[in-house]
């Protein structure tokens, strides 16, 4: 509440109000994307519950999203004022700085989601220490976006886009290694410089994303930005935590093959793992789940390096902004 009520003083003080125009809103094109986006958050929070598309549940709203998101399409390049304009899409700053902030989206949130299953049930933190050791990405960001500023003058936004997604990849790679013997030092550090590059990723990519988008199209485009980041962030989730139920699954079975009172390079059971009581079936499964889901994790953070190290080359496509061009700007929820 403070923070809001701050804000909505800044806002009235020191923001003029813009002109504006009236124009025919467009229900068919919302209601199709609407429908779309609905059908497919729908369907990506139920997934992992329903098992997917084994589900006729998961089918349909599948289906409907397809079908409503084909419609909007057709709509928004036939129709004369459609809800989004074709002509957003014909700025390549505008279209890298989409497919960028989609995959920020994935990797920021997937990693969010990530990381408190894990320090909680395979590390053991408690809820307080959770938050403590994942606090330091907060820092990260906002030391980074105090001093990006003064950087982009020194540096280029171009560079500052390619370094923060360095840093990005570099911290993701540094969470695949984590290890249930470790000490919370790596997920300190991993998440600053992960908070760092996000930082110092976001603010230049927003400004050289609308510098050279034409006026006309900077609100659609800041609505159409928000929406991907918010679209990606759904999709990484899910796909992370189905990834993570299926791995732990396959890889529990693999390891399960090599335990056996014989060989001498596989485990051998012994006390407390014992074949020959309950509690010692029941503890060396409970071994053998936790390596598995420790697996897992490194296997999702691997794919989220993967998808980090991806966009880096996109950074060569981007434009330099013309001096003295400002972007419009973009909400950050």
């Amino acid at each position: 509440m403070p923070f809001g009520i701050l804000s909505v003083l800044g806002l009235l003080g020191f923001m003029r109000e813009s002109a504006t125009r009236h124009e025919t809103f467009d229900f068919f094109g919302f209601a199709t994307l609407s429908l779309a986006i609905g059908a497919l958050q729908i369907m990506l929070d139920r997934g992992q519950l329903q098992d997917w598309f084994s589900s006729t549940e998961i089918c349909v709203e599948a289906a409907l999203g397809a079908v409503a998101f084909y419609l909007f399409l057709v709509h928004t390049l036939t129709a004369r004022n459609s809800f989004v304009s074709p002509g957003l899409f014909g700025d390549r700053n505008f279209d890298v700085g989409c497919v960028a902030i989609f995959t920020f989206g994935v990797v920021l949130f997937a990693t969010l989601a990530l990381l408190p299953p894990f320090l909680q049930q395979l590390m053991g933190y408690p809820v307080v220490t959770t938050g403590w050791v994942t606090a330091p990405r907060g820092v990260g960001t906002l030391i980074a976006t105090l001093t990006v500023g003064r950087l982009t003058s020194w540096l280029g936004a171009r560079m500052l886009i390619g370094a923060g997604i360095a840093l990005t990849a570099a911290s993701t790679w540094q969470m695949s290694g984590f290890s249930p013997l470790m000490d919370n030092r790596l997920v300190i550090w991993s998440g600053f410089v992960q908070g760092m590059g996000i930082g110092l990723a976001y603010v230049p990519l927003t400004t050289v994303c609308f510098a050279t988008l034409a006026p006309q199209f900077r609100s659609g485009g800041t609505s159409m930005f928000n929406l991907l980041r918010n679209i990606g962030s759904s999709i990484g989730i899910s796909a992370v935590q189905a990834l993570l139920t299926r791995n732990t699954q396959i890889m529990h079975s693999r390891l399960a093959e090599h335990v056996t009172l014989y060989g001498g390079g596989q485990l051998r059971p012994a006390a407390p793992y014992s074949f020959s009581t309950p509690q010692g079936l029941a503890a060396l499964n409970a071994t053998v789940t936790r390596q598995a889901e420790m697996i897992a994790y490194n296997n999702d953070f691997k794919l989220l390096l993967v998808l980090s190290l991806a966009i880096l080359p996109l950074v060569l496509l981007l434009k330099p902004p013309r001096p003295g061009a400002g972007g419009a700007p973009v909400m950050m929820e």
